[in-house]
């Protein structure tokens, strides 16, 4: 399949693709817990807004559509935080969710100075769980979500098997 896909920061303009997509993708999450209270699901517009406006939020497209999303965030403890990864269901396999991954995380790590990545997924989301250890991340721990979904709790240190050229300046790849 041949496409060309950007990477770059969210604007307020992507608020509503953002939140169309990722009410989209963790579709199939709420299917494998039986459970329809997975974050995304229950965040509104306003919410995705905020995070636009607060945090770090990066985003590929295929051209004007925007096709996956990640947010970031350094949390009290100084960690870069990795939240909500999503790429729409029929791009999937194809590496745009690691391009956003390391974007997002050269985002956090051009506001801060961290030491470590951590981020979490559902404990029977085995696609993410190998796309998180494929790019480095360990398990170190489990943590309930707010949402009451058992997770997997990954970190990686900032230096290991980081990208130089995974940046938020808007960059293209054939996948």
């Amino acid at each position: 399949m041949g496409m060309s896909v950007t990477i770059s920061r969210a604007t307020e303009q992507d608020a509503e693709q953002i939140f169309r997509l990722r009410y989209l993708c963790f579709q199939s999450e709420a299917v494998i817990y039986g459970d329809h209270r997975p974050g995304p699901l229950t965040e509104s517009l306003a919410d995705v807004r905020a995070e636009i406006a607060s945090g770090i939020v990066c985003v590929a497209r295929l051209g004007e559509e925007v096709i996956g999303a990640v947010y970031g965030r350094v949390t009290a403890d100084g960690a870069g935080e990795i939240d909500g990864l999503c790429v729409h269901p029929r791009l999937q396999g194809h590496g745009i969710g690691a391009r956003l991954l390391r974007a997002a995380e050269a985002a956090v790590t051009e506001s801060s100075q961290v030491a470590a990545f951590r981020l979490s997924a559902g404990n029977r989301t085995e696609p993410g769980l190998r796309l998180y250890r494929r790019l480095g991340y360990r398990a170190t721990g489990r943590a309930e979500g707010p949402d009451g979904v058992p997770r997997i709790v990954l970190e990686r240190t900032a230096a290991a098997g980081q990208d130089p050229d995974a940046g938020t300046a808007v960059y293209a790849a054939t996948a």
